[in-house]
């Protein structure tokens, strides 16, 4: 790996263009490296978890209504759509919008965090779907899956977008970008525009996650996958690119992120080196924010020492900057506390996973957000007793490069109305690399198995694994096996009408 200093250059200055972020993103894209066994090995395991949480969202509102926009767009190749049949083909930058929402919507797919946050799944629907109506082959997807993954990766690891309430898809639409131009194979001037187009359509504001937040949460990725696959279909047509994006004088560096004083580091793999941030990744066991993973697991824990939670005085939760400040009180956001929250909301207040995950013993991706959950009157008030305070050391843990050291969890500490005091702690998710039990192809098919159960029948379940068995031979006419369908009556109630189901007289 090479670190790449990145800064904004004013416009007399020499940049040349081989020294600028896209370039050398697009150049990592248009170097076509084998790929390692274990590289495969995890790809496959990702393709099988963003299909499970799908499966378990297929009857969601938002879904719905993804899923009816892309109907609404019909073609021939095409790409499919979670649910519908192989045959019901739409337009490639729809199925990437209808199966990005699909994935995103329960917040329960891969993750990374390092300098920013990222979930790097959020890759796979845009490549597919390109992938699909191509007619390339399971290689060629899996080289652009390896791709999405390692750019979107090392954005994160070098530019921090939160710090200056950037949303976290700005990086996701010049790595969906950068796989689909090596799936396909594109020259790197292609790929340096189209890169470019992406960061600039894709630059949004972190409100999606702040206050009340909607379904937009699970739309904000799949938008930013479907203008990926716009910008490379506009850059292969010969259109350019506001250029240098990141490093320009009135550029996202200069104006969006730390300004023109500002320097970043971003980490890209040198000629030759193989693709391997896909491997850096992990995902989740428990249908929340990541941060809460490793809470849950302790909350699981902690519950039969603490006995009767009536005994509770307060909780407090001693943890890093991003957990207090994003989903704990540091945010100050009073929804957080409100038993009329909504889902997403709720997912991203780790006061109320705690008092749930004590109480329950574990997390449900549906029964813990449910209305008449959330309101239980025991559970607002232990809710209300949860506290969290940033701890340095553990600030720290959660940015150090070291993965031995990395943390995501806290330290917890229960007191109880006698004086009692009950403390805890846990670094990292038992589901993590280097957790308790670290997920491995069997954990993500029993969690595939888990959430398609009563939706998608067996014989399809088996059906899909095994096509996710043969990724690397899979011939083109067989990706469209990379989907799954379900009856109708599976796909829940019909999406309200909108402009493209409009009907005139």
């Amino acid at each position: 790996m090479k670190p790449h200093k990145v800064r904004t250059y004013k416009s007399a200055e020499k940049l040349a263009r081989e020294d600028e972020l896209a370039w050398k993103i697009a150049s990592v894209a248009a170097d076509d490296v084998a790929l390692d066994a274990d590289v495969v090995e995890m790809i496959g395991n990702r393709i099988i978890d963003n299909a499970a949480v799908a499966a378990a969202s297929l009857a969601r509102r938002p879904v719905a209504s993804a899923r009816a926009q892309a109907q609404a767009h019909p073609f021939v190749p095409g790409a499919t759509v979670f649910g519908l049949p192989a045959a019901a083909r739409v337009s490639p930058e729809w199925a990437a919008w209808a199966n990005g929402v699909a994935v995103r919507e329960l917040d329960f797919h891969d993750t990374f965090l390092a300098a920013d946050y990222s979930h790097p799944g959020d890759n796979i629907p845009p490549i597919l779907a390109v992938a699909q109506h191509c007619g390339l082959s399971g290689t060629a997807l899996a080289k652009g899956l390896a791709t999405g993954y390692e750019i979107q990766v090392n954005l994160v690891k070098g530019i921090c977008l939160h710090e200056h309430k950037i949303d976290q898809i700005a990086h996701l639409g010049p790595s969906a970008a950068a796989g689909i131009g090596t799936a396909l194979g594109l020259s790197t001037e292609i790929i340096y525009q189209a890169v470019q187009q992406a960061l600039h359509v894709t630059t949004t504001t972190r409100q999606s996650r702040k206050g009340e937040i909607s379904s937009w949460k699970a739309y904000a990725p799949a938008f930013a996958g479907k203008m990926a696959v716009e910008a490379v279909d506009r850059a292969m047509r010969g259109e350019g690119a506001p250029s240098p994006a990141w490093e320009g004088e009135d550029g996202f560096i200069a104006w969006l992120l730390g300004g023109s004083q500002a320097e970043y580091i971003v980490p890209l793999p040198e000629r030759g080196e193989p693709k391997r941030a896909i491997l850096e990744t992990y995902t989740k066991e428990h249908s929340a924010e990541y941060q809460s993973q490793a809470l849950i697991d302790l909350a699981r824990r902690l519950g039969p020492k603490i006995g009767d939670l009536t005994r509770v005085k307060d909780i407090v939760i001693h943890t890093s900057h991003h957990t207090h400040y994003v989903i704990g009180t540091g945010a100050k956001d009073p929804q957080k506390m409100d038993p009329k929250a909504s889902r997403e909301t709720l997912d991203h207040s780790i006061m109320y996973i705690f008092a749930v995950a004590l109480e329950d013993g574990g997390w449900h991706h549906e029964r813990s957000y449910a209305s008449e959950r959330a309101n239980r009157p025991e559970t607002v008030a232990l809710w209300h007793k949860i506290s969290t305070i940033e701890d340095p050391e553990w600030t720290r843990r959660y940015h150090s490069h070291d993965p031995k050291e990395k943390a995501f969890g806290g330290r917890v500490v229960v007191t109880l109305m006698d004086g009692t005091v009950i403390e805890d702690e846990l670094a990292v998710a038992d589901a993590h690399p280097l957790g308790a039990r670290p997920f491995t192809r069997p954990d993500y098919v029993k969690k595939f198995r888990t959430l398609c159960e009563g939706i998608v029948a067996a014989s399809e379940q088996d059906r899909f694994i095994a096509t996710v068995e043969r990724l690397l031979d899979l011939k083109p006419q067989e990706l469209a096996g990379l989907n799954f369908t379900v009856d109708a009556d599976k796909l829940g109630p019909a999406a309200a009408p909108g402009i493209f189901d409009w009907k005139r007289g």
